[in-house]
């Protein structure tokens, strides 16, 4: 059975796409919506944006959480549709009654009433679960749509920093209500949960990429291709005080791989140039692939 549902996604890879962004978002609506009754409601935690301003309201007047957020988020949807196209914005309302149902309806008893737990873990999980709706394509409207509309348009500019920013302005200014201490602690939360949306959507930065100045560049592209079975890339740099040509060597390796790459430098050129730098994902051939 399991073979015949592989074969048939393989043949219609439009489908299988569709699967596995629906998959997604499905688990991070399941994912983040459980972080606020298990952390963040009971330890009074307004995490920003509309879902954070229906936090205040349901300790102020008992609204349920789930239920405000849905309804504020109705205006964003509409502006979604024409910003982003039919195909998002129908992802996002998925992703919103999927997340504002887990969050209501979910039998789960707070796990603590320690708000400094309840603000990392609680960050953690709504990272974690926003992270895998962006991946599928979605969001959950409030702040975090205006941030994928944002981010759309100018993509030098991070969805999670973005979030950070509008989220830091709610929590300053629902702090008056919902108390300085409780404020921190949501600043807390924010934080981490926009730096695990980060690391979901972009991934774990386990990659380098490395420049390499040397006038023994061939050996050491050799090596690096030999030894290592990684691919080099020469690039053509010019220096600014000599005006001298010379070729400058751009490969992609693991973390792992760092030691033995300074070995090969140690042993062709002691005096060899050489930056590392993170790369966040690499994707092509010995890393991951467009389809992953």
């Amino acid at each position: 059975m399991v073979k015949s549902l592989r074969s048939a996604i393989s043949k219609r890879p439009a489908a299988a796409e569709r699967f596995f962004s629906y998959a997604q978002i499905i688990l991070g609506a399941m994912v983040g919506g459980a972080a606020y009754p298990l952390f963040m409601t009971p330890n009074k935690i307004a995490p920003g944006g509309i879902t954070g301003i229906a936090t205040i309201l349901n300790h102020l007047f008992h609204w349920p959480v789930g239920t405000v957020t849905l309804i504020m988020n109705i205006p964003l949807f509409l502006i979604s549709y024409r910003a982003m196209g039919r195909i998002f914005a129908f992802r996002s309302l998925v992703a919103t009654l999927f997340f504002t149902l887990f969050i209501d309806v979910l039998p789960l008893q707070p796990m603590t009433t320690d708000p400094l737990l309840g603000a990392l873990y609680g960050g953690v999980m709504l990272g974690a679960g926003l992270g895998l709706i962006m991946r599928g394509g979605a969001t959950t409207g409030g702040s975090d749509m205006v941030a994928r509309m944002v981010n759309k348009r100018f993509q030098f500019i991070s969805t999670g920093s973005f979030l950070f920013a509008i989220d830091f302005a709610v929590v300053v200014s629902a702090g008056f209500l919902i108390g300085a201490t409780e404020a921190l602690y949501s600043l807390i939360c924010i934080f981490l949960s926009a730096r695990v949306m980060d690391t979901i959507i972009i991934g774990f930065s386990s990659n380098k990429a490395c420049f390499i100045i040397s006038s023994r560049w061939q050996e050491i592209s050799d090596r690096i291709m030999r030894d290592m079975d990684r691919g080099v890339t020469q690039l053509t740099a010019r220096g600014a005080y000599t005006g001298a040509e010379r070729p400058t060597l751009l490969c992609v390796i693991g973390r792992s791989e760092i030691m033995a790459l300074k070995r090969i430098l140690r042993e062709e050129d002691e005096k060899a140039f050489v930056i590392i730098v993170e790369a966040h994902e690499a994707i092509g051939d010995g890393f991951t692939h467009l389809t992953d």
